[in-house]
């Protein structure tokens, strides 16, 4: 029995890859920027009580801003998708034959023969004709526009989940040590999300992990220095 070879790439997919996405960068992001801050007032000061605040402040922020700017663009997409599908339905209105010989010539430019391009052309539009020219020519499924709230709930919830690693481990160590293991469990983390961001995207699992491992310590190493200099001045 010949084996059925399914396409992961649909535009259900698609649609849920858009909100993995958003959960995985909004975690990137809220470890990297809350272990920034975390470390830098660490730098400055021993005050537990000041970086709790300051890490607090972080991530009620990060998440606050991840969430609004998720949404801006994911609801910017949407606009988009929406006016590309209605200007293909005015063109459907008032140009059908050259919809029909555009569609034509779109699976021709994918390798079917003209006469076979023409076959399918025409049997699509008779049975859907919009549907036939946004999947082949815009790559849209009506049904299934990219939705803002879902990526910006996603994007908020797990820069919560990222941010809470640094911030809780730094509060937890001791003082002696905190900046070192909370550099430690960072890392572990971002590797973590690097790996999960190169299988989202398709990406080489080596080289998205370092970038952002090292993203990671190179902004953590700026901001505790600029604590360390900052506390060493101000005392």
């Amino acid at each position: 029995m010949e084996q059925q070879h399914h396409e992961p790439h649909t535009s259900k997919s698609i649609s849920r890859l858009n909100s993995l996405r958003a959960a995985v960068l909004g975690a990137n992001d809220g470890i990297v920027s809350v272990a920034g801050i975390v470390v830098g007032v660490a730098g400055a000061t021993s005050s537990k009580s000041a970086i709790f605040t300051a890490g607090l402040a972080g991530l009620v922020a990060g998440s606050l801003s991840m969430a609004a700017g998720e949404f801006v663009s994911v609801s910017s997409q949407r606009d988009t998708e929406r006016v590309l599908l209605h200007n293909e339905r005015l063109e459907l209105r008032d140009y059908p034959e050259q919809e029909l010989k555009e569609l034509q010539g779109l699976y021709q430019a994918k390798g079917l023969s003209k006469q076979t391009a023409i076959t399918v052309a025409k049997e699509l539009t008779a049975k859907d004709a919009f549907s036939a020219h946004v999947d082949a020519e815009l790559h849209i499924d009506p049904s299934d526009l990219t939705n803002p709230w879902q990526a910006a709930v996603a994007s908020a919830i797990f820069f919560l989940l990222g941010a809470v690693i640094p911030l809780i481990t730094i509060i937890l160590v001791p003082a002696r040590i905190r900046v070192v293991i909370t550099f430690f469990s960072v890392l572990v983390a971002l590797t973590l999300t690097g790996v999960l961001s190169a299988k989202v995207g398709g990406a080489n699992k080596v080289k998205a992990t370092l970038r952002v491992v090292l993203g990671g310590a190179l902004a953590m190493t700026v901001t505790y220095s600029i604590g360390r200099l900052v506390g060493a001045t101000v005392h």
